[in-house]
């Protein structure tokens, strides 16, 4: 279908321009001037397609230990910054993602903002996130929770450094307007409840009789890996290959059945060995940790194609409404978080699979 809106080509005129310049000091625009530039017919994206190398970044996050020792900053991060929104501080264009690090007998400092935040354990173990007074331990492949305005810090009761990603919705708070933060007085936080007590209350297909919890994320603070991989494995034998995902599953709120956090969809998915999966695109844009395994994401088509080859431990971008597929060159396990959570409640999410 032709776009009507060539239909209407705008000409200067001596008239017009006199009239923009008067309008201007009352902070105000035509808005047949710039309307091809704000509603197009498809987005405007301007993350690109990006890839973090375990061999490249870790030295620089160990590096950043000697550089940012625990008691002089809040947080040890590495923020992941995609080369096309320099300056942004963000992964996708409304998606924050950051490598966080921590060292033995290490405390960061307690606090909660309004924003939600996930970790997602690379490597290392011994470490923990304390939420809202309960202390959650770290392994690889855990997917852990830190709810909007949750009292939260992190510390270190192992050997060697802990790393994980940090994906935050903090781009779209921002935007919204309802970005605060506050500090605890006890920078280190204290234990109001056992390890464990959101695993036994909401992780096993049940919830305590009279519980009140309504708030919109899951109530599990942990996701295991141990467990996630249990149920891809189980499952690899008796359900359908999906052409466009291989086996992905959907980190889910137990109260609910939706998506474990309010605005970043979380996912775990199995990409079998020499398995080739087809033309994909969403108006999701997403962050990818490889848990195990290799392969490539091949990003676009034809000459503009862009392959992104990647390997465990690396961290990838798969920017909006770009369409993509998989190769994996050995059996592989690939954690992503996206904002489809955010645009399915606000009915703005869009597919389109193959080429059709």
């Amino acid at each position: 279908m032709p776009n009507s809106r060539k239909e209407f080509p705008q000409t200067s005129t001596p008239e017009r321009e006199e009239f923009y310049g008067r309008i201007r000091e009352h902070a105000m625009k035509p808005l047949w001037e710039q309307v091809d530039a704000v509603v197009t017919p498809e987005p405007v994206i301007k993350a690109q397609p990006y890839i973090w190398k375990h061999q490249t970044y870790l030295p620089l996050l160990l590096e950043s230990g000697d550089l940012a020792p625990m008691d002089k900053t809040e947080r040890r991060v590495l923020v992941l910054e995609n080369p096309g929104l320099d300056g942004k501080l963000i992964a996708t264009d409304d998606l924050y993602a950051g490598l966080q690090l921590i060292h033995p007998g290490e405390n960061a400092w307690n606090h909660r903002h309004n924003i939600s935040a996930l970790r997602f354990i690379i490597e290392g173990t011994g470490g923990f996130t304390r939420v809202e007074g309960e202390k959650t331990y770290m392994h690889p492949g855990d997917f852990i929770i830190t709810r909007n305005w949750a009292w939260h810090n992190h510390g270190h009761e192992g050997e060697g450094p802990v790393i994980w990603l940090d994906g935050l919705d903090l781009p779209i708070a921002l935007a919204l307007g309802t970005c605060f933060l506050e500090r605890d007085q006890a920078p280190e936080g204290s234990d109001a409840r056992p390890a464990g007590d959101a695993d036994a209350r909401y992780a096993a297909n049940m919830r305590p009789v009279g519980d009140t919890h309504d708030d919109p994320a899951s109530p599990i603070l942990n996701y295991p890996y141990e467990r996630t991989r249990e149920s891809l494995e189980a499952l690899q034998g008796t359900t359908d290959w999906d052409p466009y995902f291989g086996l992905k599953m959907e980190y889910i709120d137990p109260k609910s059945g939706g998506p474990a956090m309010p605005t970043m969809s979380t996912f775990m998915q199995l990409l079998p060995k020499g398995y080739k999966t087809e033309l994909y695109q969403a108006t999701e844009g997403t962050v990818y940790s490889v848990v195990e395994g290799q392969g490539r994401t091949v990003i676009g088509e034809g000459a503009g194609a862009v392959t992104l080859d990647w390997a465990e431990k690396d961290v990838f971008v798969v920017p909006h409404w770009m369409a993509h597929r998989f190769e994996a060159d050995s059996d592989a396990v690939l954690f992503s978080f996206s904002d489809k959570a955010a645009q399915v409640k606000l009915g703005l999410w869009r597919e389109k699979r193959g080429n059709s």
